[in-house]
């Protein structure tokens, strides 16, 4: 045997080491490829909580206008609501308000026709006394639907309720007194209809 070939033994041991280093190597290899992977994954990970964090922003954001919409929108409604429910109320309370303005100049003329019948004539009393029985019979009817007259004789001149015509001094009655009334007010439901025409004492001189 040549001195210059190794001897199987040494052979085999050389084999050893080479496998040894090269399986060294190799999970070197694989060590560094698992941590250049787990530092990727990270890097992944890091960026997808930053993009879902913006998109939570995003979406509180939108979340906080929608609802600012429907509060606003609510507030609408009740607002329409409210107004409706109110138009509807007047318009059942007010309703009459023209017809009553109506018939206010039939019940002023049967009025008129009244204090102009003085005379004893058998016929001019039974006219006065049928045209008294049409008056509260009207009356009745005004009643019914809340139409009330304004009768303020004797009483404080108010101007949300009375229109005076003249001022009269005088020292039978005390100073701004309606002391005669020209033309009942009417008022239904608390609204005015027509204001009473009436005259108003004035202090003596």
């Amino acid at each position: 045997m040549s001195k210059d070939q190794p001897s199987p033994e040494s052979q085999s041991e050389s084999d050893v080491v080479e496998g040894v280093l090269e399986q060294d190597a190799e999970l070197d290899i694989d060590e560094a490829t698992t941590e250049e992977v787990e530092v990727l994954e990270v890097e992944d990970t890091e960026l997808s909580i930053e993009e879902l964090q913006k998109k939570l922003v995003k979406a509180e954001s939108k979340a906080a206008d929608n609802w600012d919409k429907v509060l606003r929108i609510q507030a609408e409604m009740d607002n329409l609501k409210r107004r409706t429910q109110k138009d509807l109320d007047s318009a059942h309370k007010y309703g009459l308000e023209k017809f009553a303005k109506e018939l206010l100049s039939v019940i002023d003329s049967l009025e008129l026709g009244i204090q102009a019948a003085t005379s004893d004539v058998p016929e001019v009393v039974k006219l006065k006394e049928g045209s008294e029985l049409t008056v509260k019979q009207f009356e009745t009817v005004f009643a019914k639907f809340n139409i009330e007259a304004i009768d303020p004789i004797e009483q404080p001149f108010n101007p949300e309720f009375h229109q005076a015509m003249t001022m009269v001094p005088t020292a039978d009655a005390e100073p701004n007194t309606v002391i005669n009334v020209f033309q009942k007010g009417y008022v239904l439901n608390g609204r005015l209809i027509r204001p009473a025409m009436v005259v108003v004492a004035q202090a003596a001189a």
